[in-house]
């Protein structure tokens, strides 16, 4: 059933158009204006030749895709061998180990580069062993080796995620068939399982590519300014709004975002990947050789040692008294939770704040598009997924520095406050990042709500607003959920765009208390005791968004079988 274009279906497309344009596509499009003007207002390409003809930017434009290509790379040895042993394997333990492989997300990727630094840093832990026992030792964390290896182990989930569906979903016929031909080992990965698993690879190495090249904490804590996120906060910071060469290096990181989702569409453009029936139902799971067990044991839990490396580095570092030239910590102490509890219990509250609002105002604008584009006939309604999902390529830094310079000299209506010195913008900014996330499961959501529920209930005398209030969003509960807790979680760990937009420690969410803490030796203590709070914090409004749902759908279940009767 597509309804008729009612006065209130204007409305809601006005409203989120409104808010598109007012929180993305203005602050960006004023970012590319003030990149291609001279300050009189007069269109140039200057500042741009002044860009490539300046060493230190060319470096740091030359590293960026250097780290980002790398950390890709890196991260997908790291998922592809976990996604397949896992999915197409006999592998006792494979749900729990894909469940560890995702953990790191829910870690700030700042946080967890302190915790490498001890563990695998020139005097960490792993190098002391290596330099006492062998007399050598690894340079992993030097230079931007470092940020490639924190990138790479945080970021890798991404593709293990996409790859494992995409595995899950091929025909087991064809892999039968290349068996039975002689395929086998090696070949028959490469030649067969591969290929038709590339849209999930691909897709998650584009999320590894964007995710890296426009990441400023890692960098920055790690020392490595000479990459351009840094470069674009250090030029806003220290020079200032009026800086062309900021809004310069914005440009080119959204124009090198989009360039690599583009070209990830572009690499599966015209190729079939569709098979004939879902995976996992016309042949079983292969058995492991017992030298092939062994290698697939041991090469995981290398890899799992590695990747939980930097939560068990934070718990350590949030106990540890004396942590240095060891090791292990030489003495521990509950000291640092003390100190975060006495001086940093507001951004606590903070982060539940900006983060809950932040994910509610993502599901509302998911469902509403959602609606827009799969049950009615609106103009240009595709329109509005479009530019929400373009806020994926537009990193954080570059969003902020958007409003700073459009809402430059704005206050609130009938006072002297600034728009930018308030919260606010920084739980809009989440609200627009997050977006895309929220839009997809909502999309994804109502795709499997029948229309035929819906005319049930109109049929019966219920208002199109009744409708969706008693019958569509009950039923679309598991994907607003999803929405929800996935916006929720990354933004509660986003400081690129927190700390531009933070200009007072009292509004300061836990993502900047924590790179706060981490400027100083004698604060990464509290730091990593922050840190470790902010994961309890993401795992209790996980935990409570279920609630809510739980509660939502029992309280509109009966109206729901009412309507299926």
């Amino acid at each position: 059933m597509i309804s008729r274009t009612r006065p209130g279906v204007w409305l809601a497309g006005g409203l989120v158009l409104a808010f598109l344009l007012l929180f993305l596509v203005l602050p960006v499009g004023r970012v590319f204006y003030t990149a291609f003007v001279e300050a009189d207002g007069t269109p140039t390409l200057g500042h741009f030749a002044a860009f490539f003809s300046q060493g230190l930017m060319k470096e740091a434009f030359v590293n960026s895709l250097y780290v980002a290509v790398m950390s890709a790379i890196f991260a997908a040895l790291i998922a592809v061998p976990l996604a397949y042993f896992t999915v197409r394997f006999q592998f006792r333990g494979a749900i729990l180990i894909q469940t560890l492989g995702v953990l790191p997300l829910i870690m700030p990727p700042f946080v967890g580069a302190v915790a490498m630094q001890l563990i695998f840093g020139r005097s960490g832990s792993v190098n002391l062993l290596l330099d006492q026992w062998f007399g050598f030792t690894l340079p992993i964390m030097e230079g931007l080796n470092g940020v490639i290896f924190v990138e790479a182990i945080h970021y890798f989930p991404f593709i293990l995620m996409n790859l494992t569906v995409a595995l899950r979903n091929i025909d087991g016929a064809m892999e039968e068939a290349a068996m039975n031909l002689g395929c086998r080992g090696w070949r028959l990965f490469w030649r067969v399982i591969f290929p038709l698993g590339l849209p999930g690879f691909v897709a998650g190495a584009s999320l590894v590519f964007v995710k890296v090249f426009d990441d400023l904490g890692t960098p920055l804590v790690l020392g490595q300014t000479n990459l351009l996120a840094p470069q674009a906060y250090l030029r806003i910071t220290q020079v200032g709004l009026e800086d062309p060469m900021g809004y310069v290096i914005s440009v080119i990181m959204i124009v090198f975002s989009i360039g690599a989702m583009a070209l990830s569409a572009q690499v599966l453009r015209g190729k079939d990947y569709a098979t004939t029936q879902k995976g996992g139902g016309s042949i079983q799971r292969r058995v492991l050789s017992p030298l092939g067990s062994v290698m697939a044991y041991g090469w995981i839990l290398l890899v799992l040692v590695i990747v939980l490396s930097p939560h068990l580095g934070v718990l350590l570092l949030s106990f540890a008294k004396v942590w240095s030239f060891s090791p292990l910590p030489d003495a521990y102490t509950l000291d640092h939770y003390a100190t975060v509890f006495q001086d940093s219990s507001g951004m606590i509250r903070n982060t539940l704040l900006y983060c809950g609002l932040a994910a509610g105002i993502d599901v509302v604008l998911g469902v509403t598009i959602a609606y827009l584009i799969l049950r009615t006939k609106l103009p240009a309604r595709q329109w509005l997924d479009w530019i929400a999902t373009a806020s994926l390529a537009v990193p954080g830094i570059v969003l902020a520095i958007g409003y700073l310079r459009l809402y430059k000299g704005i206050t609130l209506p009938g006072t002297d406050i600034l728009l930018t010195g308030t919260w606010v913008m920084i739980m809009l900014a989440y609200a627009v990042r997050r977006l895309p996330y929220a839009l997809r499961s909502c999309v994804a959501a109502l795709q499997q709500v029948h229309v035929s529920l819906e005319e049930a209930a109109e049929s019966l005398g219920a208002t199109k607003l009744r409708t969706i209030r008693r019958i569509v969003v009950p039923l679309m509960a598991g994907g607003i959920l999803a929405g929800f807790v996935t916006s929720f979680i990354t933004a509660a760990v986003e400081l690129s765009a927190t700390i531009l937009l933070t200009s007072a420690e009292s509004q300061a969410p836990m993502s900047y208390g924590i790179y706060l803490y981490m400027q100083s030796v004698a604060g990464r203590g509290p730091g990593a005791a922050l840190g470790v709070l902010a994961i309890v914090v993401v795992a209790i409004g996980t935990y409570l968004s279920h609630v809510v749902v739980e509660r939502t759908q029992s309280r509109f279940q009966p109206a729901t079988k009412d309507a299926n009767a």
